[in-house]
């Protein structure tokens, strides 16, 4: 059982500003890591490329510490979305597979467009919640609606700006660590919920 005891099944960040909470998650994660938790999931990374006006998206797998790239290179010319929704897929079955060893903390670095139509980590999520361990997830905010009729009742949710800077404060603001009695009750509680677990 995780050692990680949040006071619902899924702790989500809400947020407008990108590029802030992709700081903040890596934080989260960092300092969780550097206390010893076992952590499962993906963090985003974005890497500038000369000549080009979009960012390179990688994601870290926390389990193995490898990166893998999930844009397309559409040229240096292309607008819109360039997700390899392939790649992504393949990052995130490795994830999955990962939660067979019981992690502490299940990260999500986005529930984006491709999880709101349906797919992307949905699964992954389900299957967290179904094995007990923790998630922490970050949704923007236009997709607020499409996230809230996934998780149901589930999932609490934390504004980004309300958030403090320091990553251990972080942490206790989120409930990850410390005030531990309250998720083994949370985490029993969804087991009859069938929202997310309808997802696996």
């Amino acid at each position: 059982m995780s050692r990680l005891q949040p006071s619902a099944p899924i702790v989500a960040i809400t947020y407008g500003d990108g590029q802030r909470v992709a700081f903040v998650m890596d934080r989260i994660a960092s300092h969780l890591a550097s206390e010893g938790y076992r952590l499962a999931g993906l963090v985003q990374r974005a890497v500038s490329r000369p000549g080009r006006s979009r960012c390179d998206m990688l994601l870290e797998d926390l389990t193995t510490g490898n990166t893998v790239s999930i844009s397309q290179d559409r040229g240096a010319g292309a607008r819109g979305c360039h997700l390899d929704v392939e790649a992504l897929l393949g990052a995130m079955a490795r994830a999955r597979k990962a939660l067979g060893a019981a992690p502490d903390l299940l990260i999500v670095n986005k529930f984006g467009k491709t999880e709101c139509e349906g797919g992307g980590c949905r699964p992954l999520i389900a299957e967290a919640v179904e094995r007990e361990v923790p998630v922490l997830v970050a949704v923007p905010w236009g997709n607020l609606d499409g996230w809230r009729r996934f998780a149901c009742d589930l999932a609490a949710e934390y504004r980004l700006e309300d958030l403090p800077s320091n990553a251990e404060v972080v942490c206790r603001h989120l409930g990850l660590i410390g005030d531990g009695e309250r998720a083994g009750t949370a985490m029993q509680e969804s087991s009859d919920d069938l929202c997310v677990h309808a997802e696996i």
